[in-house]
């Protein structure tokens, strides 16, 4: 049995990928700020980061804040990693964070460098965009009666299940370093998600594709987030929307 501790174990991943290696009949630690035994914020580390990682195996690092912070708690995770002589770093970053100059995009490249400059053995897998995100970005933009959106982007969304399912198979297996990328089944213009979702939602808006500019927008615009050559993906945005979430 292998001890595994999942960061971010009750997020929207976490919380699949522990009940993924649970089923497996690992000893998964689930650490997030809130979550008891292993109740610790990784931006401040401490004492606590310690017990939770005593005797594990394998990290799964899926705790992420688009509030920033990531590569503080980066650093205080792998400094207890190394002290508790964990063996594997399992870290889930995005498709496209060497390409497109978006400041999230910028930590969790910057968390993929720490990761491989640890000193342990090592796995990074990106995913492009969950579902569930796009739906959420979506929700937002639908609430007023015109849905503006950035012209010309197109995305790629992926089923969260299939990546928490990729993500507990490559803990399970030996360290593979930068593995590759996991990208959904479709390519997408972003209005024709944004018109499935209101018709999956029952609204009435007006759909308007507004050009924007900066780098971070020409980087969307050209595709720097997406892996067509590797859309391995199964479930459909459409499918997803079937399931009333």
């Amino acid at each position: 049995m292998t001890t595994i501790l999942v960061t971010g174990g009750t997020g929207t991943l976490g919380r699949l990928v522990s009940e993924r290696l649970r089923a497996g009949g690992n000893e998964v630690r689930v650490l997030s700020r809130h979550a008891q035994p292993y109740a610790v914020d990784l931006r401040k580390g401490g004492p606590g980061l310690d017990v939770a990682m005593a005797g594990v195996d394998t990290i799964v690092h899926c705790a992420t804040s688009q509030g920033g912070g990531d590569e503080e708690a980066a650093r205080h995770l792998i400094a207890a990693a190394r002290t508790a002589g964990v063996r594997h770093l399992v870290y889930i970053s995005i498709v496209g964070v060497d390409q497109v100059p978006f400041g999230y995009y910028k930590s969790k490249l910057a968390v993929e460098n720490l990761v491989e400059e640890a000193g342990l053995g090592w796995t990074v897998l990106r995913a492009t965009q969950f579902h569930d995100l796009v739906v959420r970005v979506l929700g937002a933009m639908s609430r007023l009666p015109v849905v503006l959106l950035p012209a010309r982007v197109k995305d790629q969304p992926v089923e969260v299940a299939e990546v928490a399912d990729r993500l507990a198979e490559l803990a399970l297996a030996a360290p593979a370093g930068r593995v590759a990328d996991m990208g959904g089944p479709e390519i997408r213009t972003f209005d024709s998600l944004a018109r499935a979702y209101l018709e999956a939602k029952g609204r009435r808006r007006l759909v308007l594709r507004v050009p924007l500019w900066g780098k971070a927008y020409k980087a969307f615009r050209s595709g720097g987030h997406l892996a067509p050559e590797h859309a391995v993906g199964k479930g459909t945005f459409e499918e997803f929307l079937g399931r009333g979430v």
